[in-house]
Order: C-alpha cells, then structure tokens, then sequence
C-alpha cells in the first residue's frame, strides 16, 4: 500500500470516532503463538497528508491472519509513533487503543497524545495502529446496503410496537453479505487477536514491555491483551471502562446502554431546562424526559421526512439514537435539544453529514466480525423478544434496543475460541479511571472489570458526565491521577473518587 493512500486513509477513518458504531468451536490459541515468526523491525517513513504532526511516522507490520496457523496467510497492520521527545530521558512505548470496535489510533500521536503532559511525552514513543481490518490496515468489507449502514440499524432499534421480526429479517441479510463478501479475513477479526496484533507489534517496536492507554472498547482490548501477556505490560489506563463479563462480552455492552441512559438523562434534561439556553427545551428538568417520550411515540407512529439523512426519515428510532449519540459528551447536548424542537415544529434540521460509504462500509465490517466472533450470540427471536419486553417496560427510554438482535443474530460462523476471562493473575500496574455518568460505558459494568481484575488494578471514579474521561470529560482531579500513573507509575494506594 503507498504511503498516500495510508494518508488517505487515516483522514478518513478520522471521521468516525466510534464505530457501529457480535458448536464447532476450534481449539482455542494460546498467547505463546506469537512468538513463532519473530516479525521484523518497523521500517518508518514519513506520514503524508494534512492534519498530521510532522514529527508522526508511519510503517506496516504484517502479522498471521490465523495465529493457529502462524505460517499461513499475512495481513498488513498499520502503525504509527511519535518518538520520545527526550531520548536520553526515554522510559519506552506507550500504545494509544481506540475505541470501537471499528476504532482506529493511526492519527492519535499527532491528536489526542498530543494533550499528555509533557513529562509523557518527553519519556515514551507514543504508538497508534489500525486494528486488523481496518484500513489501512487489510481492510474488511461486507458489501451491506446503503440503508443497513444506517446506526439505527447496525445497533437496530425493535418496531414500534416491540416486535423484532424486522430485525431478525435485517440480521439475515446482512449476516449473508458479510459471509459472501467478506473473505477469510472476516472470521479472524476479534478481540484475542487484536491483543495477539499488539504484542506482535511491541516485538516489532524491540520493547521488552509496553504501556498502553486504551479507551472504551480500547479498554477490553487492553484488559485482554494484560491478560495473555500479563509480564509484557508496562503501566496500563483503562479509561471509560467496558464489563468483560465472559458469557456475554459485547452482549453485555450494548445492554449496558440502557443504564447508561438513565444516568445520563438528569444532567441533561438539567442542561435542555436551564434559564437563558438557546436550546432550552422546557421550563422544568422534570418535564424534559415525558416530553421526550411524548415526541418518540410520536415521531413512531408519524414520521417526518429528512432528505439526505439515512434513513430519510425523523422517526422514534432516529431520535432515540440521536440521543445516544449526543449523551456521550455533554458539549453534544445541542444536538439532541435542536431535534427535538425541530421535531415539535414538525420539521428537520440538515441532514448530519455522514463519512465516505467507503469508510462506513469498511468501519461496520470490523465491527461486525468482532462483536460477532467475539461470543456466540442467542440465535431465535423468541430470547430476544423476552430481553426486549423486559427492556422496554423498566428502561422506555431506550424501547429495548440495548438487548435487541442484531446481524451477530445470524452471523454463520462460530466462535473459534471462547473468550478471555479477566482474572487478577498478573502484576498490578492496572489503573482504570471512569466517569460516572457514561452512555457508553456505565459505572456498573466499569465495576464489574474493576472487581474482575482485583488487586492488579486501582480504580479512579470521577464525579463527571461523558464518554471517555481521562483529558476529555472528566475532571482535573482524575486527569492528575492519571497522568502521574502513566509519568512515574504511581498510583493511589487503593480506589479514589474525584469529586
């Protein structure tokens, strides 16, 4: 692949901050697989493209498709680094995870570790990759149709009236497109073997161990890869924590939604009621939430057109997910409260702008092959019309999306190995720092790793709203915590709360 058309894509893959946004089972692989076919040292040349720090160099790795066949087919990875801004001071590697799945780090040496302290970034190389899959990695692709890229139907919302057959419908087709068009490479793409990736990549980067700072989705990544290769990490931020809950994995996030939006909707219907909003939405916080439902039911049973927007339709879905969406960081609330007066006036803004199809296509493929090999997800609409019922009556404001079928409903392979359980088996250089009202990522299931790691980790709660917390929606208590771990590795002695 030319160095412009990595450029390319690294602009492109920008775009999108998190991704879609799922028995035969092979024997499992080990971690000591990857220490066959020692990889080569990175060769690095210089990044083109605009919105890069200049000083950002970039490489290819090539890495196992399958690690249990270690000397079959390779994959291209792409990396990224910043070098340590004083060698002499260098302490080693620090590895920037993305979010996702369908997140890339490739341009966040130039952006998001360029707000670490300078004591950081003068001791560690900061390091950013596409994940297998991702371009410009070797891309992934199901060739979906343009209306099955729509949020709302990547993560789909049940009907109106609760029904799941539609999305049982949309599983299938878009499970058969993945499976006609999506090669080899999509039954590889999975967590174990993004942690797999990263310690073939320190190898290549010649560290003897390495640090990381893993976000959302990152964050199980991070967890996973502490797990199989618990004496090749250095100090390690998990940051907006997801539950590794080994049974369902990412079952249990996209649950976790409908907690999230509950602790999150006080602070903005406190924010859409304040005296002086330009997009104030009602006069009392306590009339914000029974306006919203009103509207959502409304917007379900009539529909306003939006030309441009995918679907070309304002419907109680749409809404729903718009709220989603803008609950991740308070600074997004305008969005959700210009819909919904729109809404009540019975017309639409523009339509969002939406990334390249390329890139969505490329994006919801990586998504769809780890959710899906990930674990084995419940099969018949009967176990997914119970979740959804229950969902629905104690959660309405998230009409049962967050235990609803999606294409993992349907995904034709199995999982080719279980997967990792997170245990306190290992050195305790584990820091995780959480807001406590994240859409996302909830304080509940952060809770649940917190407890699975034990006395590996310390565990930092901030009084905050928004996803992602560490130098983004939190608050400078927390972010003091962590940039002092990731400086000099000191931590609390034991879990701290940031008020």
């Amino acid at each position: 692949m030319t160095q412009r058309k990595r450029s390319r894509s690294i602009r492109n893959a920008a775009i999108v901050g998190v991704s879609t946004a799922l028995l035969g089972v092979t024997a499992p692989v080990t971690a000591s697989a990857t220490g066959t076919n020692r990889p080569e040292p990175l060769t690095w040349s210089a990044c083109e493209g605009t919105g890069l720090d200049p000083r950002q160099e970039c490489a290819t790795l090539d890495v196992p498709m399958d690690y249990a066949d270690p000397d079959g087919p390779r994959i291209e990875m792409a990396v990224s680094r910043i070098p340590a801004e004083k060698p002499d001071a260098r302490r080693g590697a620090l590895l920037l995870i993305a979010g996702g799945p369908g997140g890339s780090s490739l341009g966040d040496p130039s952006g998001k570790g360029q707000k670490l302290p300078q004591r950081v970034r003068d001791t560690h190389d900061l390091i950013g990759f596409a994940p297998r899959g991702l371009a410009p990695s070797t891309p992934a692709d199901c060739g979906l149709e343009h209306g099955d890229l729509a949020t709302s139907r990547l993560r789909p919302w049940p009907a109106p009236d609760g029904s799941v057959d539609g999305n049982m419908t949309t599983a299938r087709r878009m499970a058969d497109a993945c499976a006609r068009n999506g090669g080899e490479l999509i039954k590889h793409l999975g967590t174990a073997n993004e942690a797999r990736d990263i310690d073939r990549l320190r190898a290549a980067l010649g560290e003897r161990r390495i640090s990381a700072w893993g976000v959302s989705y990152g964050t199980y990544v991070g967890a996973v890869y502490a797990q199989l290769f618990p004496h090749r990490t250095d100090r390690i931020v998990l940051d907006s924590v997801d539950n590794p809950d080994p049974a369902r994995v990412n079952r249990a996030w996209l649950a976790a939604h409908e907690q999230g939006v509950e602790d999150t909707f006080p602070h903005f219907a406190a924010w859409a009621s304040r005296p002086g909003n330009p997009d104030r939405v009602a006069e009392r916080a306590a009339d914000v939430r029974p306006l919203f439902l009103r509207l959502a039911a409304r917007l379900d049973r009539e529909p306003i057109p939006w030309p441009g927007a995918n679907p070309e339709e304002l419907n109680g879905n749409v809404l729903r997910q718009t709220m989603l969406e803008t609950f991740a960081a308070p600074g997004r609330y305008p969005t959700l409260a210009k819909l919904m007066l729109a809404a009540r006036r019975g017309t639409v803004p523009p339509a969002p702008q939406a990334p390249p199809e390329a890139v969505l296509q490329n994006v919801a493929a990586v998504g769809a092959g780890v959710l899906c090999n990930d674990v084995a997800w419940p099969r018949t609409a009967a176990e997914y019309e119970k979740d959804v019922a229950e969902s629905r009556a104690k959660y309405p404001l998230t009409a049962g999306m967050p235990r609803n079928a999606m294409l993992c409903a349907a995904w034709p392979y199995p999982p080719r190995e279980a997967p990792v359980r997170i245990t306190d088996r290992g050195p305790s250089n584990v820091l995780l720092v959480q807001n406590e009202r994240d859409v996302n990522t909830p304080l509940a299931g952060a809770l649940r790793m917190r407890e699975a790691l034990g006395r590996r980790a310390v565990m930092v709660t901030v009084d905050s709203t928004g996803h992602d917390a560490y130098l983004a929606n939190g608050n400078a208590c927390g972010d003091a915590t962590v940039s002092r771990f990731l400086a000099t590795g000191q931590r609390p002695d034991g879990d701290l709360y940031c008020r």
